[in-house]
């Protein structure tokens, strides 16, 4: 028997064989065994209450930085869609906000609600469950820094919290979120107050800054490699020789040199190629190991 067959009724969508291309930025990859995207937290907790311990578990964000390969993702991936897209301004400095909240909206919402200190997330692609699961930042403040705890459903549908503190962060990582599976459900953070118009000020410059620096109107996956201690990844692509190098239908960006881009008709398989043949080259010439940001799903 299929085990999509012992899977609940849902109230969502529990979609077969679905392209996963058009869910990511860089608009690639094969289709997911099932989709499943839930009408609300109790329908993903009764599928996950059924779901096979032994079927793979995938969580796709908005797809900011997630390459799916061209082979596709086997078992079940989930999508939180409208049901965890709230935002909630709280007492004291704080505001919650759904894991399908964009990281932009977040900032947003702070700054009407005169919170300062979240003003960074302007600058972060994707949304808070990505961010929450990689400690996602920029521009020297990151999600450590103004999360008080986090909401989230274990593989078994259990509904836990976690503090700050239990999500062990470092950089660009969630050692809890790395030991075991979780599907991230909200956030509660909390800033400083301050003047909306002057918060907003701050978050143009964030805007006019990545605008000036970074390829956000081309199909990327942001930064793709984590910054290696005492370097820059992107002067290391440059330096190696790959900005604005075509690979297939890939390429580093002339503006940006750790933004992969899909320059037009490019296959996972270039994307994940340039990226490797980079890194074989950084380290040949330099040394130095460049690691994956960018998330890689799914078969070749």
């Amino acid at each position: 028997m299929n085990w999509l067959d012992d899977l609940p009724p849902v109230r969502g969508k529990l979609l077969r064989d679905e392209a996963l291309g058009p869910f990511t930025w860089f608009r690639v990859g094969g289709p997911a065994q099932a989709l499943f995207l839930p009408a609300d937290e109790d329908d993903l907790v009764a599928v996950l209450k059924a779901l096979d311990p032994a079927v793979p578990l995938t969580v796709l964000g908005v797809g900011s930085n997630t390459l799916v390969r061209d082979g596709g993702v086997e078992g079940l991936v989930v999508r939180l869609g409208k049901a965890f897209a709230g935002v909630e301004a709280r007492d004291g400095g704080r505001i919650y906000a759904g894991a399908a909240v964009l990281d932009a909206v977040l900032a947003r919402e702070a700054a009407k609600a005169g919170i300062a200190g979240l003003e960074f997330y302007r600058g972060v692609p994707g949304s808070i469950g990505g961010a929450l699961v990689m400690n996602a930042g920029c521009y020297g403040s990151e999600t450590k820094d103004v999360l008080v705890e986090a909401y989230a459903l274990t593989r078994r549908g259990e509904r836990i919290t976690l503090s700050n503190a239990e999500l062990e962060y470092s950089y660009r990582k969630s050692a809890r979120a790395a030991a075991e599976p979780l599907i991230f459900t909200g956030g509660l953070f909390e800033g400083r107050p301050d003047a909306p118009d002057a918060i907003t000020a701050r978050m143009d410059e964030i805007t006019a800054r990545r605008e000036k620096t970074q390829p956000i109107r081309e199909k990327t996956g942001g930064s793709t490699f984590k910054n290696p201690p005492g370097h820059s990844s992107w002067k290391l692509v440059d330096e190696a020789g790959w900005r604005g190098k075509p690979f297939g239908g890939a390429m580093f960006s002339p503006l940006h040199a750790n933004f992969l881009i899909n320059t037009g008709e490019a296959t996972a398989a270039d994307l994940e190629g340039l990226g490797e043949a980079v890194r074989a080259d950084v380290k040949a010439k330099f040394g130095v190991e460049l690691d994956w940001e960018i998330k890689r799903i799914g078969k070749a």
